[in-house]
C-alpha cells in the first residue's frame, strides 16, 4: 500500500504543482476570452511589453530580452544557431573568457525546457548535437540565492509593484553512510520523480556518506525538481525601489518576473544580483507552488496578475501602442503550437 501511495502517478496527482499546465490554465484560458472580449482584441497582452514578441507571452527571444536590461545585471550570454559547430562555439567561449560551468538553454522556450549545466566539452558537444533550435550559452552564476522576482507598473503611475518572490531550494539529498543514492531518490517523493533524467547523469550506485548533501539538479524549476517557496515576506519598499530603478533602464516593459541570483538578501535590497532571465506576459508569480499551497489561492493570485496584464495593456493602448494584427497573432499563436516542445509532450 506504502508503495502505491509513493508511486509516481499518485505523487503527482497528490500535489498539483505537477499538473498539465493546460489542465491548470483552463479556467484562466476563459477569463482571457473574457478580458479579450472587453479589449476588442485577443492580443491585449502584446501592448503590456511592447518591447517583447507577442507581450513576451510565447515566442520571444530570450536573449533580445537580455539585451534590454542593463549590461552589469546579466550574465554574459552567447547566441548560436543550431548548425553551430562545437569548435565555433568553443572559439567563442575563450574569446570571452567564459568557462566551465555554463548553463545552455533554448533561446525560446519555457518551464526548464532543454535547460542544462554543462560541465565540460564533452557534454556541450552532446548538447550541440542535439540542437535543433537557437540556443544560448550563459554565464554559470554561481551566487547560491535564486529568486524570482514579479513586478508590474503602470504608464500613469510613479512607482510599480513587487507582487511575488519566490525563493528557489534546489533538489538535494542528505547522506546516511549506507544507502545508495539511488535508494535515498526512491524514498524522497520530489526527487522520486527525476529518477529517470538522473540515471544518465550520475552513478546512482554510489553510496553518500553520513550528512554529505549531493544536488541532484541545479536548474531552478520546480518541474525538475525545485522546490519554490513563498519570499512575499521580503517584499517591503527598498525592494521595490530596486526594481522601479531596473524598470526605469527598460524600454518596453511593463510586467513580468525577473529570475536571479545574489549572494545575500543584504545584496538583493541593494540591487547586486545577476538576471539570467526575464519573462513577459506568460510569467507565472511563482510562489503559487510553495508546497501545501491551494489550489483555490493559487487560483486568486493567478486571476489577480492576468487583470492586471490586461490593464496595463488597455492602458499602453490608450496612449498610442497598438495590438498585435489579429492575422500575424494567429499565425503565431499556430506556429507556436506546433513547436516540438508542445508536440512532444514536454510541457506540464
Amino acid at each position: 500500500m506504502k508503495a502505491i501511495w509513493h508511486s509516481d502517478f499518485l505523487i503527482k496527482l497528490r500535489s498539483w504543482e505537477y499538473w498539465p499546465w493546460y489542465v491548470i490554465y483552463f479556467p484562466l484560458i476563459i477569463y482571457w476570452v473574457w478580458l479579450s472580449a472587453k479589449a476588442r482584441s485577443f492580443f491585449f497582452y502584446s501592448a503590456t511589453n511592447p518591447a517583447m514578441k507577442c507581450g513576451g507571452l510565447f515566442g520571444e527571444s530570450k536573449k533580445q530580452i537580455l539585451d534590454l536590461l542593463p549590461k552589469h545585471l546579466v550574465p554574459l550570454t552567447l547566441l548560436f544557431n543550431p548548425e553551430v559547430s562545437l569548435a565555433q562555439v568553443m572559439g567563442q567561449l575563450q574569446e570571452n573568457k567564459l568557462h566551465f560551468p555554463v548553463i545552455a538553454k533554448p533561446d525560446i522556450g519555457e518551464r526548464g525546457i532543454l535547460v542544462e549545466k554543462i560541465m565540460n566539452k564533452e557534454a556541450l558537444a552532446s548538447y550541440i548535437s542535439n540542437a535543433k533550435y537557437k540556443f544560448q550559452i550563459q554565464e554559470y552564476v554561481t551566487a547560491p540565492l535564486e529568486l524570482g522576482v514579479f513586478y508590474f507598473k503602470f504608464p500613469h503611475e510613479m512607482k510599480g509593484q513587487v507582487s511575488s518572490v519566490v525563493q528557489k531550494k534546489m533538489l538535494t539529498i542528505t547522506g546516511d553512510g549506507v544507502s545508495s543514492i539511488r535508494e535515498l531518490i526512491v524514498k524522497n517523493d520530489r526527487a522520486k520523480l527525476q529518477l529517470g533524467v538522473l540515471e544518465d547523469k550520475m552513478n546512482l550506485d554510489e553510496v553518500l556518506p553520513l550528512n554529505i548533501q549531493k544536488e541532484l539538479v541545479s536548474i531552478g524549476n520546480h518541474c525538475k525538481g525545485t522546490t519554490f517557496l513563498n519570499g512575499e515576506a521580503l517584499i517591503n519598499d527598498k525592494l521595490v525601489e530596486v526594481f522601479d530603478n531596473i524598470h526605469q533602464q527598460i524600454e518596453g516593459f511593463n510586467y513580468g518576473r525577473f529570475d536571479l541570483r545574489c549572494e545575500s538578501l543584504a545584496h538583493l535590497y541593494q540591487g547586486k544580483f545577476k538576471i539570467m532571465e526575464l519573462n513577459g506576459a506568460a510569467s507565472e508569480p511563482a510562489h503559487i507552488y510553495h508546497p501545501g499551497f491551494s489550489l483555490f489561492t493559487a487560483y486568486k493570485v493567478l486571476f489577480y496578475h492576468w487583470r492586471k496584464l490586461y490593464e496595463i495593456g488597455v492602458a499602453n493602448h490608450k496612449l498610442g501602442i497598438p495590438y498585435l494584427a489579429p492575422s500575424i497573432g494567429w499565425a503565431m499563436l499556430g506556429d507556436h503550437l506546433k513547436s516540438d516542445k508542445y508536440t512532444s509532450g514536454q510541457l506540464g
